[in-house]
Order: structure tokens, then sequence, then C-alpha cells
């Protein structure tokens, strides 16, 4: 058995589709981050970076119990125990992690920053505004180059790469990005969001979450709880 916790966001949701594709039996625990149950003492435990998702395998690699945090860590530890997802040949494995770090490193973070000074940042600054919303777009133009050239991400096979991507791609609008902009995207992006475990890996915790509104929750995102010395 698999416990994943975790919280309906696109982080969230790459663990949840990836368990959902890859058939384990799991049980999720929500780790509600607006109300701060990332950082109690039992989550750190498991993700001392305060950040969900994590998860706890009862049957590691040795027969032992794992936990693992970084949803990107995560999906390559799935991968390895299902043995699919992640390429057969060297050469694929390393076409699918150079894509799945361009999420890591590049499509979820700027994103993130799109979202947040978009739509939470408590004061509208233009110039982060124009900068992340820029960014987002030449991000969606990288995908959209290589999508011309093969159906996936990493290549023709659907992978982690894939996995890591989407969660971050369906909410576009707010990123101030027009998918019909990019069509290789969108013809990826409903091919993916097409799929039985895509869409119930997103269902999961999926009605726990609700608009960001409350400014206690906004300070735990954002604000001065972060920051505490624990």
């Amino acid at each position: 058995m698999i416990d994943v916790y975790s919280w309906p966001t696109p982080n969230g949701h790459k663990v949840h589709i990836m368990l959902e594709e890859c058939g384990f039996p799991y049980a999720a625990h929500p780790i509600n981050i607006g109300g701060g149950d990332q950082f109690t003492p039992e989550f750190l435990a498991i993700s001392p970076n305060n950040k969900i998702p994590a998860i706890v395998d009862s049957d590691g690699p040795d027969g032992e119990p794992i936990s693992m945090f970084e949803s990107g860590a995560i999906l390559i530890y799935l991968a390895g125990k299902a043995g699919k997802l992640l390429g057969k040949t060297d050469r694929e494995k390393f076409d699918t992690l150079q894509w799945l770090m361009f999420q890591m490193g590049g499509l979820g973070p700027m994103l993130g920053q799109a979202h947040h000074f978009r739509l939470y940042a408590p004061e509208k600054i233009a110039y982060a505004i124009e900068r992340y919303t820029n960014e987002a777009k030449r991000l969606y133009g990288v995908m959209d180059r290589q999508l011309a050239k093969t159906e996936y991400l990493a290549g023709d096979n659907y992978t982690i790469a894939d996995i890591a991507s989407f969660p971050w791609t369906r909410s576009y609008a707010n990123q101030g990005v027009a998918l019909e902009d990019f069509p290789h995207v969108q013809r990826w992006f409903n091919a993916v969001e097409s799929r039985p475990a895509v869409q119930r890996g997103v269902a999961v915790l999926a009605h726990l979450r609700k608009p960001l509104t409350d400014d206690k929750a906004k300070d735990t995102l954002f604000g001065s709880t972060q920051y505490i010395k624990r």
C-alpha cells in the first residue's frame, strides 16, 4: 500500500495521476496547505521541505517502508517500481528525464509565479505580471515546438514527463495563455486529458479545494508563516 499525503494542486495531481496510471493500491491523505497541515512534525518527518506531495510506500525497494518527497523524485520512483512510463532504452529514459527536469525547473516554477502575481499577490505589480505572463507563453512555445515533432513531450510514448507537465497546463487561462495559440500543445493537452487515469487522478481530493480568499490561508501559503524556524 502506498500512502500519499497531498492536496489537489498541480504537484499533488502529478502523483495522483501516476498512481492511477500504475494501478498501485493507495490511500490519499489530505494535507490542507491553506490550514498549515504542511508544518506539522508528522508531515515534516516525511517532507522536510514542507511541500506536498509526499508518499510512504510500505513495500520499498528492499521490502522495508520508504518515504519520498519532491514530486519529480516520486514520479521517477513510481516509474521504477512499475517498470513503465520512464522509457525502455537509455536514450528514451534520458529524453524523459530532461523533459521532466524542464517541468521541475522551469514550467512549474514559472507558471506558479504567473499564477501568484496574476491572481494572489496583495498588490498588482505590472512588471511582475508582464514578466511571468511572457515567460509562461515562452514555455508553452518551447512545448509547442517539441510537440510539433513528437506525439508526447519525450517522444512518441506517454511518460512521466507528460504526467508532470499536464496538471500545470490545466490553468492556462489564469496564466494569461490562450491554448489555441499553441496548436500542438492543445492537441497534446486534449489527448492527455482524455486518459481515464488522468481523469481519476485530477479528481483525487478535488472536492476539498476551495477558492483562496481567506487572508489567514494566504498568509500560511505566501506570508510570514512560511519563514518561521521549525
